[in-house]
């Protein structure tokens, strides 16, 4: 006699788990939340996120808004992706502007140029003025260590502000969403993953990612050993001059401190041979906000950072 098994988790390969996991916690998130939403911001993270999500609810549409911060210094590329794909899917994305803050004197431009730690106080206005009770990050705990000690569960205090102490243990699948009124939970799917299995999995179900993810060529110029390229963030400063590289983004972001990495990764293939071989982590090879100090990802957490 045939019969239809459904496969269970042992089934399953590595990405199997991992994608069964993180679809397992977004069902759980739109069963206990009353308004959740999806830090998206275009990038691979973000954009792997949403595809989870309209996989975990197929065929009904995503239950779930879109949140991106935009500092006004992002890659034209990955803004032209991130409206392509709102579009797509029919989405209602909120756009929480930097320079809106910076304009009615909320905030204060920084002398270095960048606006990365900018983005908390327009993050944590916008989960309040809409109410939002659940937030979907991309965060994986192997970008730094900081994220290691996060839960795949964060609750953040009535101020937007992460409290290690606070964590909850989690034990097995069992995830707690209970907050007080004016707290909120940031919730990490991706907490298991590494980049590598990210990649693997765009491969996989052939996920569409902004071209700057491959290499191509473009001006850029040398700091602290980061290739960085010149737009409305500045540009070189004295001594530092104009090449034109064969590069491309482990991740995107402010594009003041978001760095390049030179290589001739132009397919999935080889981008996954490239990253399997790398010995460091996407942000520390490439983010320059993350060099301030030891620490410097865990006092913007502690903040209301992502």
């Amino acid at each position: 006699m045939n019969e239809t098994l459904t496969p269970t988790v042992e089934s399953l390969d590595a990405l199997g788990r991992l994608e069964s996991e993180a679809i397992h916690i977004m069902r759980e998130v739109a069963g206990e939340f009353d308004r959740p939403v999806i830090l998206f911001s275009g990038g691979k993270d973000s954009t792997l996120l949403l595809h989870l999500a309209v996989k975990a609810f197929w065929p009904a549409p995503v239950p779930f808004p879109l949140l991106h911060v935009d500092t006004g210094h992002n890659f034209g590329e990955v803004i032209d992706f991130r409206d392509r794909v709102v579009e797509r899917y029919g989405l209602r994305l909120v756009v929480a502007k930097v320079q809106d803050w910076i304009d009615d004197g909320r905030l204060t431009e920084r002398p270095d140029g960048t606006r990365n730690p900018l983005q908390t106080v327009p993050l944590l206005d916008s989960i309040t003025e809409n109410k939002f009770d659940a937030v979907f990050g991309g965060g994986r705990r192997d970008e730094e260590r900081a994220r290691a000690k996060e839960r795949i569960f964060s609750l953040r205090n009535a101020f937007g502000q992460w409290e290690p102490r606070r964590q909850r243990p989690e034990l097995w699948n069992l995830y707690n969403g209970r907050h007080r009124p004016g707290e909120h939970v940031r919730v990490f799917p991706l907490s298991n993953w590494t980049e590598l299995d990210v990649w693997r999995y765009i491969q996989r179900e052939n996920i569409e990612l902004p071209s700057i993810y491959y290499a191509h060529e473009r001006e850029v110029y040398q700091r602290d050993g980061m290739w960085l390229a010149e737009g409305p963030w500045g540009g070189p400063r004295a001594g530092e001059t104009m090449v034109r590289k064969t590069i491309r983004y482990r991740t995107v972001g402010d594009g003041s401190c978001t760095g390049a990495v030179e290589s001739v990764a132009t397919t999935l293939d080889e981008v996954i041979a490239e990253v399997g071989a790398s010995r460091l982590t996407e942000r520390g090879a490439t983010r320059a906000d993350d060099r301030l100090s030891e620490a410097a990802m865990e006092d913007r957490k502690r903040e209301g950072y992502f």
